[in-house]
């Protein structure tokens, strides 16, 4: 999916159009995909039910895609999101100059993700509300659905990529708060990079299971860089890697821990995604140099389930 560069140094700007532009690639490459079944117009349609009225079917439609939509309504509708951004210093890796749109640091990839959710929903006339956490809790919004509470959201969004905090973040207590102030079913999206390991662990995922309380349902959209967090693919150089919340300093050359480091984060992720699913939590592994179509996909899998 090729995206148009709409940027500016101090941030990612024109979101909203970002997430047009998102959808829109991701409703044209359905056709083509496995999830053919599911709504492609977003926005006013469903599927025909075999049986029921005839009355609503868009003929016009059915002229385009030899398939029975049937026009919808905003009292069909009853389901209600809330995206949660994970805004600490880490998900402000990798440090980069945006070039390039397709040039994501985790906050980036994150909160155009989360915007083309946002999107989405807004087409489907559901209710989508937002929180942003750092060190601390930066905005909350609960659920609706009009246009001005979308761009009101978006604002918000936009500003996750500036001033990165430089304190730890303790991601478990600021779970806890979000959960208590969604009270009615909510569809929950996580996105965070899951870097609060160690003796936090534990609370961290009584923290995630706070979220599911209420009947809710969770997807928690694990994200990270793939070729540096995952492979540590550097080059062997001598380097100094920081803990960009701790300001821990180490140096070395990649290629001596590289075999062990690798081992060590493939269990962390095996065993990360085997708790969430003794919780039942929908894990989703997030590549940030792989595309928005493997955050979409979830989203529909997750609401077909939902609803």
């Amino acid at each position: 999916m090729q995206l148009s560069e709409v940027k500016n140094s101090s941030g990612i700007k024109n979101l909203e159009l970002l997430a047009k532009q998102v959808v829109e690639g991701f409703i044209t490459g359905m056709h083509k995909s496995p999830f053919h079944g599911f709504s492609v117009e977003f926005a006013e349609h469903r599927l025909y039910n075999k049986g029921e009225s005839t009355k609503h079917i868009d003929w016009k439609l059915f002229a385009k895609t030899d398939k029975l939509f049937v026009k919808r309504y905003e009292e069909e509708t009853n389901l209600r999101a809330h995206i949660i951004l994970d805004n600490s210093a880490s998900m402000h890796y990798p440090k980069i100059d945006i070039q390039s749109i397709s040039n994501f640091n985790k906050i980036g990839f994150s909160a155009i993700a989360a915007a083309a959710l946002i999107e989405i929903l807004k087409r489907q006339r559901d209710a989508f509300g937002l929180s942003i956490y750092s060190d601390g809790y930066e905005y909350y919004s609960p659920a609706k659905g009009s246009e001005r509470h979308q761009r009101m959201l978006l604002d918000n969004i936009e500003k996750t990529y500036s001033n990165p905090t430089s304190k730890a973040t303790e991601t478990y207590t600021i779970l806890h708060e979000i959960a208590e102030k969604i009270h009615r079913r909510s569809l929950i999206f996580l996105f965070t990079d899951m870097f609060q390991v160690g003796k936090n662990e534990e609370e961290l995922f009584e923290a995630i299971r706070h979220l599911k309380y209420n009947k809710h349902e969770l997807v928690l959209f694990h994200t990270y860089d793939k070729k540096h967090e995952i492979d540590f693919n550097f080059d062997n150089k001598p380097k100094k890697f920081i803990d960009v919340e701790t300001g821990e300093q180490i140096n070395l050359y990649a290629e001596q821990v590289q075999k062990k480091y690798k081992n060590a984060v493939n269990k962390y992720f095996n065993d990360l995604k085997m708790k969430c699913m003794q919780y039942q939590i929908a894990y989703v592994p997030v590549d940030i140099n792989r595309g928005f179509e493997q955050i979409l996909i979830s989203y529909l899998i997750s609401r077909k389930r939902f609803l």
